[in-house]
């Protein structure tokens, strides 16, 4: 895969590896790229304002592939606050139901990482763009509205615990797409009997594409800098009115 990609390729079809940017929506990075290249351009999986990482894009007649790259396996790195939730189980909201976890032992919290590995049940969280009986989640939420999301089935391949130092957990994460990783951080913490949210997130690979091979919205301006992108001439249509001449 051309990490490189020319102008010409840029305009007829090329795919395009963002590093988001933290407090970065996946909108606010692709519509940099667009404003400079005048492509047509789509993102193959949105990526939470709070989390950084990989975000595929593709432009020009590569846009027929991003269902493809959507399908694909996902690997995260994170880390998970125990000691208390939080309503979004991230920290867009404040933490709350503050417990004490010191009685935490290394192994305790090691074990509890096999029965979020394989194929699981979760429920996504209520502060979620997916819709129910035609309303995003997180709107019925905000509105004061009972939410109760159906659960779904997602594979773990790979839930490793890479740091314990209290209350954080580090990890890294091999999963199936639609898996919430907020969810597994608040399913993990209620397992654990103390409670936890979803403090850090980094998305590192998606299928056999790899974050160290993308560049930052600032990299990518830059790259693009030299090149000569011009604004498609949009053209007027035909006035298809008959002129009356004099003779």
């Amino acid at each position: 895969m051309n990490f490189n990609p020319t102008e010409t390729e840029i305009k007829e079809g090329a795919v395009i590896l963002i590093d988001k940017a933290y407090r970065w929506t996946s909108f606010d990075a692709i519509n940099k790229i667009k404003r400079t290249t005048h492509a047509k351009i789509g993102h193959c999986g949105t990526l939470d304002p709070l989390a950084t990482g990989l975000l595929i894009c593709c432009t020009g007649k590569m846009t027929k592939q991003i269902e493809q790259f959507q399908k694909q396996d996902k690997e995260y790195t994170g880390v998970i606050t125990l000691g208390a939730t939080t309503p979004t189980y991230d920290l867009e909201s404040a933490p709350e139901h503050i417990k004490d976890y010191t009685q935490l032992t290394e192994t305790v919290i090691r074990d509890a990482v096999a029965q979020f590995t394989g194929e699981i049940e979760q429920f996504p969280p209520i502060h979620s763009a997916i819709k129910k009986d035609g309303k995003r989640l997180y709107e019925l939420a905000r509105a004061g509205k009972e939410v109760q999301p159906d659960p779904r089935k997602v594979t773990v391949n790979e839930f490793e615990i890479t740091k314990i130092a209290l209350p954080e957990v580090h990890f890294r994460i091999s999963c199936s797409t639609g898996t919430y990783i907020r969810s597994l951080a608040n399913d993990f913490g209620a397992a654990l009997g103390v409670g936890g949210y979803l403090s850090a997130l980094r998305r590192t690979k998606i299928g056999a594409f790899n974050v160290e091979d993308a560049r930052t919205v600032e990299q990518w301006m830059e790259f693009l800098g030299h090149m000569q992108f011009v604004k498609p001439v949009k053209q007027k249509p035909l006035n298809r009115k008959k002129k009356n001449f004099e003779e």
